[in-house]
């Protein structure tokens, strides 16, 4: 099957499934700046997207993207292991002028993973999923500026997803680019433009995620 055996298939699959984990995180990200905005704001999103279908239905998919993504990149990985067997491929001088986060993508695509399960159940599974089930304090199901002053009012927390965030930030810079000039964008004249714009898109979504734990540890999220 070409889209596994083949250099460009590959690439297309994680192209297209990255794209899926670049529209989730743009979302939310703006989504969840709001809580610092507006609590009341933030809390009716949260009711608006909450058990309804067409939450559940958009959840799904992004998260099937993001998944395949996810499993397709551990794929790859033991895939090249195993084919180089116990040699490691040797650094050469050249290979200086390779990114190193080209080089730790995996690496840091499950720091990425790890905190997002943390993040998960922190969240997504004291609402949505309580709302869904039933079970556990479905008062606060749609409460999200509960959950967040919960959880961030931990200076613990509040570096952890500092750290999450660095990782994926570094994750964005090189994975957003990259998917974009394996989709065709290869051209020179547009590639470094191309690349200029996903860094700052990437940025602008990490810090409007950061600066909710950032508003926290500088003490101002006791009135959330």
């Amino acid at each position: 099957m070409w889209l596994i055996d083949s250099s460009i298939g590959r690439k297309l699959i994680m192209s297209i499934t990255g794209v899926f984990l670049v529209l989730f995180l743009l979302f939310h990200s703006l989504m969840n700046i709001v809580v610092i905005i507006s609590p009341e704001g933030y809390n009716m999103i949260c009711e608006f997207l909450g058990a309804n279908w067409y939450a559940m239905i958009a959840t799904s998919i992004l998260a099937a993207g993001f998944v395949i993504h996810i499993l397709y990149a551990l794929f790859l990985t033991f895939q090249n292991m195993r084919a180089r067997g116990a040699v490691k491929y040797a650094l050469k001088k050249n290979q200086k002028e390779v990114e190193w986060t080209s080089q730790n993508m995996f690496i840091l695509g499950t720091i990425v993973f790890g905190f997002l399960a943390l993040h998960l159940y922190n969240f997504w599974f004291k609402m949505q999923f309580v709302e869904l089930s039933g079970h556990g304090d479905v008062s606060k199901a749609a409460d999200g500026a509960y959950w967040v002053s919960q959880l961030f009012s931990s200076w613990i927390y509040c570096l952890i997803y500092i750290v999450w965030l660095s990782a994926l930030w570094l994750h964005l810079t090189h994975g957003v680019w990259s998917a974009l000039q394996s989709l065709g964008l290869n051209n020179k004249t547009w590639l470094p433009r191309v690349k200029t714009i996903s860094n700052i898109i990437s940025t602008i979504v990490i810090l409007m995620f950061m600066s909710i734990p950032i508003y926290y540890l500088l003490g101002f999220g006791s009135g959330i």
